[in-house]
């Protein structure tokens, strides 16, 4: 939803979408060969060659699924990212480690792609297979602590037997996390062989967990493989050898070497399903606001007060107050909306119609100004009413069913917010 000219994946002044890709991040040869990843494949259907839905939460008139769902290509994953990330470069900033990683090739235009990844070639390493999960070893590392405070990890003089564990050691009450499900995850780290510790999202001041997805295929197995199957609420212990973490080459700038195998101890917080949608009573908006009906999981039928004026500020009413923490400026959101036209009530997009979840991250002009505005500073669990004015959203620019200079109404689900990467 970004008003300014140079932000990704904006239209232009005919409202389609530019060949602007998502991602303006290029990842030279040397760091994917020092991640011991395979390149990827330059066989990329671009966005134009695919049959995809509208989607009018940002300025993007057409994206791919993966902009309202759970196939998404993020472009940093904060301090966990540096660790999770299939190809990385990492920048060290105070406490955090945060990285940039490559995404999979099935969603991005080939341009960009060919762009950020050399030709496979004879000399390009492979990652090893990953071994299969066990739940024990030979040998484990003791982990002490109790479930959302930092963990202390304590590995033994014997090296690891190479075993990809994952291990839980307490378990919780809440959703089992399925393939596909934004997760929020606290998380402690270290490399067993040299006894380092790699910080964590414990660390600094005001600590907030890491949101990733689950069994997506764009992290590394240790993570990636390892919640699926747990309930939130539990605490596991990972042992990743270097095929479940970063291969045959390890990681020089984390410290991690060719056959250090790295121990996680994972915090699930929570996890959300892509047709997650809230529940609860709600507050009726004030009478100068539309009306709206909830439909379950179904999108929200939106009422608009006859013969009112468009609004010139933006105006948000909290239909259902959310008992979660709230949301800062630059971090990731995952939610449920329903747009229409303040004019008429006329449903132009909801992702409840495709029952995909759509994720962003706030402040950095990725979503329209009025979403900015009005999502920044509310608790995670609300729902809210948006009326957005066009000054605030695609001011003077027409696109598809929404004409120019429309004051428009979202009804946003915040169902859960983290550390993430920038769509």
């Amino acid at each position: 939803m970004s008003e300014k000219a140079s932000s990704p994946d904006e239209a232009d002044n005919t409202g389609k979408l530019t060949s602007v890709d998502r991602e303006s991040i290029v990842v030279p040869a040397e760091m994917l060969t020092q991640a011991g990843w395979a390149p990827p494949s330059p066989a990329v259907k671009s966005a134009e060659d695919r049959d995809e839905p509208q989607v009018f939460a940002s300025t993007q008139r057409k994206v791919d699924l993966s902009e309202a769902g759970y196939d998404e290509d993020p472009g940093s994953s904060g301090r966990l990212g540096a660790i999770l990330g299939s190809v990385v470069a990492v920048l060290l900033i105070a406490s955090a480690v945060t990285m940039y990683y490559v995404n999979k090739d099935d969603d991005k235009p080939a341009a960009k792609a060919d762009a950020a990844a050399p030709s496979a070639s004879a000399s390009t390493p492979t990652q090893a297979p990953v071994p299969p999960i066990k739940d024990n070893a030979k040998v484990l590392p003791t982990v002490t602590g109790e479930f959302g405070s930092k963990a202390t990890i304590t590995v033994p003089k014997d090296a690891p037997d190479g075993t990809f564990v994952v291990k839980e050691l307490s378990a919780g009450n809440g959703p089992k996390v399925e393939k596909g499900n934004w997760v929020t995850v606290d998380y402690t780290a270290m490399d067993w062989q040299t006894g380092k510790e790699i910080p964590g999202s414990y660390e600094g001041d005001s600590p907030k967990p890491q949101l990733i997805q689950a069994d997506a295929g764009k992290l590394i197995p240790a993570i990636d493989q390892a919640i699926t199957g747990h309930k939130a609420g539990s605490r596991i212990v990972v042992v990743a050898p270097p095929a479940a973490a970063f291969g045959d080459q390890g990681n020089a700038d984390l410290g991690i070497g060719a056959k250090d195998s790295l121990v996680f101890v994972l915090d699930i917080k929570q996890a959300t399903a892509p047709d997650a949608v809230l529940s609860g009573d709600m507050t009726p908006p004030p009478a100068d606001f539309p009306q709206v009906k909830d439909n379950g999981k179904k999108p929200f039928d939106i009422t608009p007060v006859k013969g009112a004026a468009d609004p010139t500020e933006l105006k948000s009413h909290v239909l259902i107050q959310g008992k979660g923490r709230k949301i800062d400026s630059g971090e990731k959101v995952v939610v449920q909306y329903t747009g229409a036209l303040y004019k008429d009530g006329k449903k132009f997009d909801s992702s409840l119609d495709r029952g995909q979840a759509f994720s962003f991250v706030t402040g950095g002009g990725n979503v329209i100004e009025g979403w900015d505005k009005g999502i920044v500073g509310q608790n995670i669990g609300s729902r809210i009413e948006l009326v957005i004015p066009a000054s605030l959203g695609y001011k003077d620019q027409a696109s598809e069913s929404i004409p120019a200079n429309s004051t428009l109404v979202f009804v946003v689900d915040i169902l859960d917010a983290g550390v993430g990467g920038a769509d």
